[in-house]
C-alpha cells in the first residue's frame, strides 16, 4: 500500500490536513460515523476536545480492527454542529490529532452540522482507508 500526500505550492499551506492523496493498495476500508460513544452506548465527554478524543479512537479502533494504522488513513470527514468552536480549538484538536494518529494527516474536511445521530454529540468523524 501506498498513500502520496500531495501538497500543492499554489494552494494555501495546509494545517492538520493534505490538500490531496494518492493511494494505491488492493484493499479500501470505509470507516462509519464515529461519535464520542463508549462501549455502552452512551456520549461521554462534555467539550468538544474530549469528544473529539473519543470520537477519534472509534474511528481508529474501527480502523485497527480491519489490520489497518492511521497512516493507512487516505480520507477523513468531520462533522461538528458548532465549526466556529471547532476552528477556535484547532490548535487543540491538532495535539489530539497527532497524538493518537500522528503526522501522516488525510484529505480532511469540516462540515458544520446542525445536529448528529445522538443529540448530545458534538463533532463525527468518517472516513476511508486503503490498505495492502
Amino acid at each position: 500500500m501506498s498513500l502520496e500526500r500531495l501538497n500543492p505550492a499554489e494552494l494555501s499551506p495546509p494545517t492538520g490536513f493534505s490538500h490531496a492523496v494518492t493511494a494505491t493498495g488492493s484493499r479500501l476500508v470505509f470507516l462509519a460515523g464515529q461519535t464520542a460513544l463508549d462501549g455502552s452506548g452512551r456520549v461521554v465527554g462534555e467539550t468538544l476536545p474530549e469528544q473529539f478524543e473519543t470520537a477519534l479512537g472509534n474511528l481508529l479502533a474501527a480502523l485497527k480492527a480491519a489490520g489497518g494504522t492511521p497512516a493507512d488513513l487516505a480520507r477523513v470527514t468531520v462533522y461538528a454542529t458548532d465549526v466556529a468552536d471547532y476552528r477556535g480549538r484547532a490548535p487543540e484538536l491538532g495535539r489530539v490529532w497527532r497524538r493518537l494518529a500522528g503526522r501522516d494527516y488525510p484529505a480532511m474536511a469540516v462540515i458544520g452540522a446542525t445536529r448528529l445521530w445522538d443529540e448530545q454529540a458534538l463533532v463525527e468523524l468518517d472516513g476511508f482507508a486503503v490498505l495492502d
